[in-house]
This record gives structure tokens, C-alpha cells and sequence, in this order.
């Protein structure tokens, strides 16, 4: 019987901790980028109609945010074990129901399980919350077997002290920029799209009086011969992009539609830009001071474009209030979150390569800027 026992604490210890390594994982990287999960959030509360919870998606984010960490870091060191393994359960269950949801009707694209760090179909999502969910139960049926070395009391406060400490870092990643940069657009990456080769277009067409299909690279098949076209019709249409290494998602446009991301992103020399993915929501004394950075910069001849997903009649509504001589283009505002964790945010890049990223509370002064163009 007591080698049953000990076998039997083995196994739970095993499970536990192969559960404390996905939850303080999964929680670490979704706290250093909080904005990106409150953005993950709001994709959730509106495919299930409650966008009126939107301007809670922030509050919810921090929320499941910190449980999770609470959850991995009180299994990891036995406290309070019993309410741990609880609490470990429902939340898996609530996942799982999620996610199962989500993979069934393909609600939302990215769960966002673990931030940008790793990249996870809504199939793959469900199937590892299905071995965490059995992992959890078989914790939750052996809980009593998780006995802690240390006072019920002082348990409570360490648990108190490091759930301050972590929710404190995910609070700094959010009013600066996350300490970790797990996406595209990360400080030292070269952004421009090189061409090494033409794209095609490839047409597929149908004889319609035998059935036999015939692909055709554009234009290089009969579309001015009227006989042959009666007698096929458009099947599909394939584009042949190996030739081109896209390095970002990124479409920049003026107001009469002309695509300026090649001219913009690949500028040969400085280029900051300004980015507001929505100036209705944007941080007013950082607007200002992108206004002083503009003028500094100007007389400099260095470039300076604002880019933003707002409207003309929203950026004529603020031009004036915020200074905003500069030039304003428009791109996609899920492009520009991801660009930046900062409403509005700026960018440096030096012959396409992100040199700096700055939040709107960190924006430098003239002589930082002074100093960091001298010394790159």
C-alpha cells in the first residue's frame, strides 16, 4: 500500500508540474505584451456579442493574466494546494469550452494562449487544453496529496506579495513597451520586402465541352480570341509570390489610394514614423510631443510620417489641436497594433531597420534624439 502511495505521489508531482510550466509560461508571455492580450479579448467579447464590454477588455486581460500566474505559482510551490487544484480545473474547463467553441466554428484566429511568443490553430489550442484538463483533474482528484511545508497564514501572504509583483509587471510592460518583442516589427529587423524575382499570376480555365482543365500564366493565354472564350470558362486564379520576400503585412496608402509602403518602409536613411491606429483614443500629451519631435526633425531633414487607421474627417478634427503638420497616411489598425504597443507610438527606422520603438510615455527629448542619431 505505501509503495502504491508513493507511486501514486510521483505521478501527481509529474502532472503538476508539467501544469506549472504551461500556466507560468502561458502567463509570462501574455503579461509582458498586455495590450496584445486585452486585444485578444475583444475579439472574443465581440464574436459573442458583448462589445458593450469592450472598454473592459484591458481589466479582463490583467485578470485572467494574473490568475493564471496565481494558479502556476501556487502549484509550483504547494500553496494552498487544495484551492489551487480547484482552481486549476474550472479555469481549464472554461478554456476547453472556449476553445472548442472557437476550433468548431472558427470564432477567432488567434486565441492568443501564449501572446505572439508561440502560434497555435484553434485545433491545436483545443487538443492542449484537452491534456492540460486531464492533467488538472488528476490534480484535482489527488490534491490531498500536495501537502505544503510552511503555515497556512504565510502562505497567504506570499501568494499576496509575488501576485503584486507579477500584476506590477504587467502593468510597466503596458505604460512602456513590453520588455520582450516577440513580433515582426522588433527592434534590429530588417522590414523591407526585398523582390528577388517577378510575381505571377496563373489562370485556370475549363473547356466546357470536355471537361479538361488548362493553367495559363497571365497574360500569356487567349483572352482576346472570342472563339476560345466561348468555349471555356474561369475556373481559379493562383499567385506565384516565391520570388518575393514579405517581411510584414503592412499597406500604406495616401488619400487617393496610391501604395507608398515601399517608398516609406524602405527609405533609404532615417524615417520616424508616428503611429496612431485610432486618434479618438489617443494619449493627447503624446501627440504633443511627436509635434515638438516633428519640428526638431524637419529642420534636420530627417522624414516624419504619421500613420493611422483613422478617417480624414477625424484627422482634420485633430490636426489643429495636436500640431499635426506632418504628413498623415493611412494603414490597416490591426497592422498598426501590431507595430507598436503604444497609442500613439513612435518608430525609427534606418534604411528599413527598426532601429528604436518608443511609447507615447517615453518619448525622447531633442537632446536624447541628438545623442541617439550621432551615435547610430
Amino acid at each position: 500500500m505505501r509503495k502504491k502511495q508513493d507511486k501514486e505521489s510521483r505521478i501527481v508531482a509529474l502532472f503538476r508540474i508539467l501544469t506549472v510550466l504551461v500556466f507560468i509560461f502561458s502567463s509570462s508571455v501574455k503579461g509582458v505584451d498586455p495590450l496584445g492580450t486585452a486585444y485578444r479579448v475583444e475579439d472574443y467579447l465581440l464574436v459573442y456579442g458583448l462589445d458593450w464590454m469592450r472598454g473592459a477588455a484591458l481589466g479582463l486581460a490583467v485578470f485572467l493574466i494574473a490568475v493564471e500566474f496565481l494558479l502556476g505559482f501556487a502549484l509550483l510551490f504547494r500553496l494552498k494546494p487544495r484551492l489551487a487544484a480547484t482552481g486549476t480545473l474550472l479555469i481549464m474547463i472554461f478554456f476547453t469550452v472556449v476553445t472548442w467553441f472557437d476550433a468548431r466554428y472558427d470564432l477567432v484566429t488567434d486565441c492568443g494562449c501564449f501572446g505572439d511568443a508561440v502560434k497555435l490553430t484553434n485545433w491545436q489550442t483545443f487538443y492542449k487544453n484537452v491534456v492540460l484538463i486531464l492533467l488538472a483533474a488528476v490534480i484535482f482528484f489527488k490534491r490531498k496529496s500536495i501537502v505544503p511545508k510552511i503555515p497556512g497564514w504565510f502562505q497567504t501572504i506570499i501568494l499576496a506579495v509575488f501576485t503584486a509583483l507579477f500584476v506590477w509587471f504587467v502593468f510597466y510592460n503596458y505604460n512602456h513597451l513590453p520588455m520582450l518583442d516577440f513580433r515582426d516589427w522588433k527592434v534590429g529587423r530588417d522590414m523591407k520586402s526585398s523582390d528577388t524575382g517577378e510575381t505571377k499570376t496563373y489562370l485556370t480555365y475549363r473547356n466546357l465541352e470536355t471537361g479538361e482543365e488548362q493553367e495559363f500564366l497571365s497574360p500569356d493565354y487567349p483572352w482576346n480570341d472570342s472563339l476560345w472564350m466561348a468555349r471555356w470558362e474561369f475556373v481559379d486564379q493562383r499567385v506565384d509570390e516565391s520570388g518575393v520576400e514579405r517581411k510584414h503585412a503592412l499597406f500604406i496608402e495616401d488619400e487617393d489610394g496610391n501604395d507608398l509602403t515601399k517608398a516609406i518602409i524602405g527609405h533609404a536613411g532615417d524615417q520616424f514614423l508616428l503611429i496612431s491606429y485610432d486618434l479618438d483614443f489617443a494619449e493627447g500629451e503624446g501627440m504633443l510631443k511627436a509635434a515638438k519631435l516633428f519640428h526638431y526633425l524637419d529642420d534636420e531633414g530627417i522624414a516624419f510620417d504619421m500613420l493611422s487607421a483613422s478617417d480624414l474627417q477625424t484627422i482634420d478634427k485633430y490636426r489643429e489641436v495636436y500640431q499635426m503638420d506632418y504628413p498623415v497616411y493611412f494603414a490597416d489598425d490591426v497592422e498598426l497594433k501590431a507595430m507598436i504597443r503604444s497609442n500613439p507610438g513612435l518608430l525609427w527606422l534606418r534604411d528599413g531597420v527598426v532601429m528604436k520603438k518608443w511609447h507615447a510615455n517615453d518619448f525622447p527629448g531633442r537632446e536624447e534624439l541628438q545623442n541617439l542619431l550621432k551615435e547610430k
